[in-house]
């Protein structure tokens, strides 16, 4: 475990847990590594540095001494017709966004964008971002009573007005949160791709879906993109709690930008890079070169928390006895200028020995094994729900039984619970199950889109 305590960095620290030890002629080696972040901007730690030479005198990256970080949000609500079916959801919605305006720190700038087929920023308005006190929030919260629903829905034109509002913001924090009840009918699949790929690593995104006439697919794919939480609120009347509680959490993070940086020697191959807790998120794909051998991947934005990853690389074959280092794993903070290095905050070691020892070789690290079950769990969730949704009743069964007997033997009550919904749970020590003649669609959409949360592992 190493933990750099730098003079005006927040505290991350790193900590690796693996069985190092491989067979004769053995490749893979694998290893969890947990981040944890502690006394940021917010919590009374040091704060971070500003790109100005006095800190707190200019817009700038970072607090100042005894401040929070700045923070711009962007609240983007579905007002496309659907919204108005039943006409209490239109009002949960303005009531939802006017509890996350009151949440909001004193200082942070703030806008919201009205979506249907096309985005309106409807409060300041003139692509402008309020600044959050006692006058702005009361003026948001009358733009918001004259909202009403009308019009399509193209969420890739919500995202592209948000990024051009977020993006003319001299902050450290750029948070968006986007509601929507419907599926993203009035533009093409490749477009809200587009969108999401220009919006990537600019601004995080919680997203929302309300009710049960929206794609899960879709709402997930949003926040897995730009690095946010995904969930359902089948009942509209649950929407004010929800908005207030992601406000509470944008509010506390404390640094952005962080990157999981992955430095290997010459001849190990990296199998995949994945965030597993507290949900499953394939990073391997996301990966930006960082200097020979090494390659950042992106962990978006930070406050007082911790988070798993787990790491698969592959080493050239050695003999017994040789030893050597598998992979670097660092915690990288951008230089706020842009002109100078990035900061290592921490960093852990992998490492890989070669032994006979038999029982050391095939010992599975608990950590390792955990978060295994907890990747195929997600999987065979969304791979039980799309069988069922096809009328594969058999591969259905099979796969909802696996993931009742994984979610058993983990502890993941939650899942469980959702699982229960969905398939009668005969033995779930053994996967046994018999799908449900009938599900609700509501729960059968809240396992699809909470399938990826895990359970950490007791140490």
């Amino acid at each position: 475990m190493a933990n750099f305590s730098k003079s005006n960095v927040p505290q991350f620290s790193v900590e690796v847990y693996q069985n190092a030890f491989l067979p004769e002629g053995g490749r893979e080696v694998n290893a969890i590594v947990t981040v944890t972040s502690t006394g940021g901007g917010t919590t009374g730690g040091i704060p971070l540095p500003r790109a100005a030479a006095s800190p707190g005198d200019v817009p700038g990256y970072g607090p100042g001494p005894g401040q929070a970080p700045s923070a711009a949000v962007v609240l983007m609500v579905d007002c496309s017709g659907s919204m108005d079916y039943p006409p209490t959801k239109m009002r949960n919605a303005r009531d939802a966004t006017a509890a996350a305006i009151d949440t909001l720190r004193d200082g942070t700038r703030f806008s919201v964008v009205a979506g249907t087929h096309v985005a309106k920023d409807v409060y300041p308005g003139n692509g402008q971002l309020a600044v959050a006190d006692a006058r702005t929030k009361a003026q948001a919260r009358e733009a918001l009573r004259r909202l009403s629903a009308g019009g399509g829905t193209a969420i890739g034109t919500w995202l592209r007005l948000a990024d051009r509002l977020l993006g003319a913001a001299d902050v450290d924090i750029r948070h968006g949160i986007l509601l929507t009840d419907g599926r993203n009918e009035h533009e093409a699949p490749e477009d809200l791709r587009a969108a999401l790929d220009s919006c990537a690593g600019r601004f995080t995104c919680d997203a929302r879906g309300v009710g049960t006439d929206w794609e899960v697919k879709e709402v997930t794919s949003i926040a897995s993109a730009l690095l946010g939480t995904a969930d359902i609120v089948a009942d509209p009347a649950g929407l004010a709690a929800d908005f207030t509680q992601m406000m509470e959490n944008a509010m506390g993070k404390e640094v952005a930008d962080v990157a999981l940086r992955l430095w290997t020697p010459v001849g190990v191959e990296i199998r995949f890079v994945k965030q597993v807790a507290p949900t499953v998120e394939d990073l391997t794909g996301r990966r930006t070169e960082a200097g020979p051998r090494a390659g950042d991947y992106p962990t978006g934005s930070w406050g007082d928390e911790s988070r798993d990853y787990h790491v698969c690389v592959l080493v050239p074959e050695a003999g017994i006895g040789q030893e050597m280092l598998a992979a670097r794993v660092s915690l990288i903070l951008p230089d706020p200028s842009g002109a100078g290095a990035p900061q290592a905050l921490s960093q852990g070691l992998v490492r890989a020995v070669w032994t006979d020892d038999m029982v050391a070789s095939t010992s599975i690290n608990p950590q390792v094994a955990h978060y295994t079950g907890q990747a195929e769990l997600a999987q065979v969730i969304q791979q039980g729900l799309d069988a069922r949704k096809s009328g594969d009743f058999d591969g259905a069964t099979a796969k909802l039984g696996r993931a009742v007997q994984l979610a058993s033997a983990s502890g993941n009550q939650d899942t469980a619970k959702l699982l229960s919904k969905v398939v009668d749970v005969v033995d779930a020590a053994t996967g046994t199950v018999r799908l449900k003649a009938k599900v609700a669609e509501a729960d059968e959409m809240t396992l699809e889109t909470r399938s990826t949360k895990t359970v950490r592992v007791k140490k």
